[in-house]
């Protein structure tokens, strides 16, 4: 080892130190100058092996890949620092480590070879210091101990130098530095000399002027896949059983939340025991209370990997994280985490945001929204569990569930207010309101659900009427059901005859919308009872207009005209134009059941002047698309392009698309009878569209049907008959089979006309099946005798 020094007062000071060896004293110079031994150490090969069962990861491999090639581009900068930052157990290190892997044998992409270091940068007991990992990859890099200097100064500036004079020789170092706990552990180890490239590891998003990559789960594909992959490497191919028992295998990696931890332990016991069926690791995975104590293995475990990351935590972020699973739905705002902790919202967004820079919860899609992955989940909640006062987290659900309470209300308020009305101020508007309730539903729903179990039989009662216009309107019928049962189950348990008059008719009304109509009648007439009994006429003539619509589906027509005459009624007595409408606008559908189509017209034109004289253009729509199709029944052609023209651009002002998928339909029932068939072509093709899309399947066989006779009477025959077909298979998947017998009747028609006898019999012997399961066997015997005439 030699080396010189030289200098004075301002003038310049250099050293030189060849063979890679140096006395602590010359460390003290401006500029270092590191000559390199000819022979790389051994110890620039220290990466850990990268696993065989990698896999759903080939995109951010990819991506890190192309960001630390040497070459480019000049447009572009290189990236000397990637950071990989997620939550515990991810497979952060081994992303790294694969990269690292792919790039070393990249031919002169790091021909000096990696530097490794594990800081355990979360474990107390074994975290290293930056002065001791220092000490390693000096020692890696060739340098004595000796001769290493003690102060982390000195330390990184040796380091770095090192690997500068690596990379001036065209031996560049590939530096990777795995679990950095804090951006002041990770930065003395990150190189400086513009060359050399470091990949880093953490659970916080670190600020050390990287290229940031976060990092997700795995999806279910992927999940199964590692299972698979897994089960081979420890057991060999013959192992099948995630092949054998796929919808258990699915099961298992959904319990896991596609956490690569978790996967890999599940895949570990699985191994363990090779009988062992996938069924039976998914049964003891299922109960939330002990999935963590099941995932666990050997010394690899789920909870202390969340252990490490939680004991970080200061007391006030400690408690916030620990509410957070209070919240019944998969994600949270920034408002309602706020109610939970009872505190000011702009701290509280500070904290969330900490917690997410940790990976403990995620960002939403959408700014100002949280969600905490199942597992961390569970292990958020069971500390919470774990010495707090249960009076603590009961007093914060409270909060929670009245702040989701009250504010639907004021929403749902919005929703149902006419011009003019007062509406509150929690929101600027109808869309605000809508754009809260969008994304709070599955919350919503979720808090209906849980209400009543903890206590909150209030909110179980409060809540779900105030989501039942905005469920109707967005057409989430499954969630309407489950929170309406909910409702009256817990009205009937608290002998509240009101509200379970309240509950059932809402129900029914849901049962309705998803054509389960002898149950709609049922819960109906519950309702109209009740309110009877309670003496509320209003709701009474209320349930008794939705019966009406009931008992026309099944064909109940004079009863329906009944009903809907009493509701109608009851409302006039009432003075309560706007529910008087409704009831007109509904008599005058039961009318055009039974052919009295004047009448309908009457009733018709009555709503929808009442509508619009109440400036209700949304309802007023629903009467003009009423009113065009009485027009068509009467041959009012023009009149009725003219109705349903208008209710398309009211439903369209709404941004209603299934009411805009009716009026196409009615208008292109009206453009086929003036003849304008290919208007007719489109507009039954824009409805069917409309209706696919608001997944409305009975109207969108209606349309299907019109579409095909349109298509008919434009000579596109075969065309046609696959669109009635289509219908066809709609009413038999929603069990329509009056529907299915009157497209089967159609379609024997049209098979006529086109002088194929054998397809027309065939057809009307299916309509005549279809008819008489349906009840209707007086036109089951005239299908039977057109066959029979063939």
């Amino acid at each position: 080892m030699g080396g010189a020094a030289s200098g004075g007062v301002g003038g310049p000071v250099s050293n030189t130190i060849s063979n890679g060896v140096f006395f602590h004293a010359v460390i003290q110079g401006r500029d270092i100058t590191v000559q390199l031994p000819p022979q790389i150490t051994p110890a620039l090969s220290g990466l850990p092996p990268a696993s065989p069962t990698f896999t759903g990861r080939d995109t951010d491999v990819d991506q890190m890949l192309q960001d630390i090639a040497p070459d480019r581009g000049k447009q572009q900068r290189p990236v000397l620092v990637a950071a990989v930052a997620g939550l515990a157990g991810v497979g952060k290190t081994e992303l790294v480590i694969q990269t690292a892997t792919r790039a070393l044998k990249e031919p002169g992409w790091f021909p000096g070879g990696v530097l490794f270091v594990d800081l355990f940068g979360y474990d107390t007991e074994r975290r290293l210091s930056p002065e001791h990992a220092l000490d390693g990859l000096l020692r890696a890099l060739g340098i004595p101990g000796e001769y290493i200097p003690v102060s982390l100064q000195d330390r990184t500036r040796l380091y770095r130098s090192v690997l500068a004079a690596f990379a001036e020789q065209g031996r560049r170092i590939l530096v990777v530095v795995d679990n950095a706990s804090t951006a002041e552990q990770a930065l003395p180890l990150l190189p400086s000399d513009g060359t050399t490239v470091a990949l880093l590891t953490s659970r916080h998003t670190l600020d050390v002027g990287a290229r940031l990559h976060d990092l997700d789960i795995l999806d279910k594909p992927a999940s199964i896949e590692l299972l698979r992959d897994a089960l081979h490497q420890a057991r060999g191919s013959a192992d099948n059983r995630v092949d054998d028992d796929p919808e258990a295998a699915a099961a298992v990696a959904q319990l896991c939340a596609g956490l690569p931890l978790a996967l890999r332990i599940a895949a570990g016991l699985l191994a363990d025991a090779p009988t062992r069926p996938l069924a039976s690791l998914a049964r003891a995975l299922e109960a939330e209370h002990s999935r963590l104590d099941r995932l666990h293995r050997e010394d690899r475990a789920v909870r202390a990997a969340f252990d490490l990351s939680y004991q970080h935590l200061d007391a006030l972020h400690a408690r916030l994280f620990r509410l957070l699973p209070l919240n019944p739905g998969p994600d949270l705002s920034t408002e309602a985490a706020a109610h939970l902790a009872d505190a000011d919202q702009f701290q509280v967004e500070e904290l969330l945001q900490d917690l997410a820079r940790a990976h403990l919860i995620e960002p939403g899609h959408v700014w100002s929204r949280w969600r905490l992955h199942d597992l961390v989940r569970l292990y958020a909640d069971e500390r919470a569990a774990e010495g707090t006062d249960p009076s603590w987290r009961d007093a914060a659900r409270t909060r929670l569930l009245e702040h989701y309470a009250t504010t639907t209300k004021a929403a749902d308020d919005h929703l149902r207010a006419l011009p003019g009305q007062p509406v509150p101020k929690a929101f600027t508007g109808r869309e605000e309101a809508l754009t809260w309730l969008d994304a709070e539903r599955a919350n919503l729903v979720s808090a209906v659900t849980i209400a009543n179990g903890t206590g909150h039989a209030d909110i179980a009662s409060r809540l779900p009427p105030s989501l039942v216009e905005y469920l109707r309107w967005r057409r989430y019928f499954d969630d309407w059901i489950t929170t309406s049962t909910i409702h009256r189950d817990t009205a009937h348990v608290a002998c509240d005859d009101r509200q379970e008059a309240a509950a059932w008719n809402n129900l029914g009304t849901a049962f309705w919308e998803v054509r389960r109509f002898d149950d709609a009648i049922t819960a109906l007439e519950h309702a109209r009872d009740l309110f009877r009994k309670t003496g509320d006429r209003s709701f009474e003539a209320s349930a008794w207009n939705n019966l009406g619509l009931a008992l026309r589906e099944v064909r109940r027509f004079e009863d329906a005209i009944t009903a809907h005459s009493q509701a109608r009624d009851i409302h006039h007595s009432l003075k309560d134009r706007h529910q008087e409408a409704m009831a007109s606008n509904n008599l005058g559908l039961a009318f055009q059941d039974v052919g009295r189509f004047t009448e309908a017209i009457g009733a018709h034109t009555q709503a929808r002047d009442t509508y619009h004289d109440l400036r209700d253009e949304h309802r007023e729509a629903t009467a003009c698309g009423n009113l065009g199709f009485a027009f068509w029944e009467v041959g009012r052609f023009t009149e009725a392009i003219g109705a349903h023209t208008q209710a398309r651009k009211l439903f369209e002002l709404a941004d209603d698309r299934h009411g805009v998928a009716n009026a196409w339909d009615g208008l292109g029932l009206a453009f086929r009878k003036l003849g304008r068939l290919n208007e007719s072509i489109t507009a039954h093709t824009r409805a069917r569209e409309l209706f696919e899309e608001t997944d409305d399947q009975h109207s969108e066989g209606r349309a299907w049907m019109n579409l095909g006779l349109a298509l008919e009477e434009s000579g596109k025959t075969e065309e046609a008959i696959a669109a009635l077909h289509k219908d066809i298979a709609i009413c038999r998947a929603t069990g329509d089979l009056y529907g299915a017998a009157v497209t089967w009747r159609a379609l024997a028609e049209m098979h006529a006309r086109a002088g194929q006898v054998a397809q027309a019999r065939a057809a009307w012997e299916a309509a005549a099946t279809a008819y008489q399961g349906a009840g209707a066997h007086g036109e089951a015997e005239r299908a039977r005798a057109k066959a029979a005439a063939m």
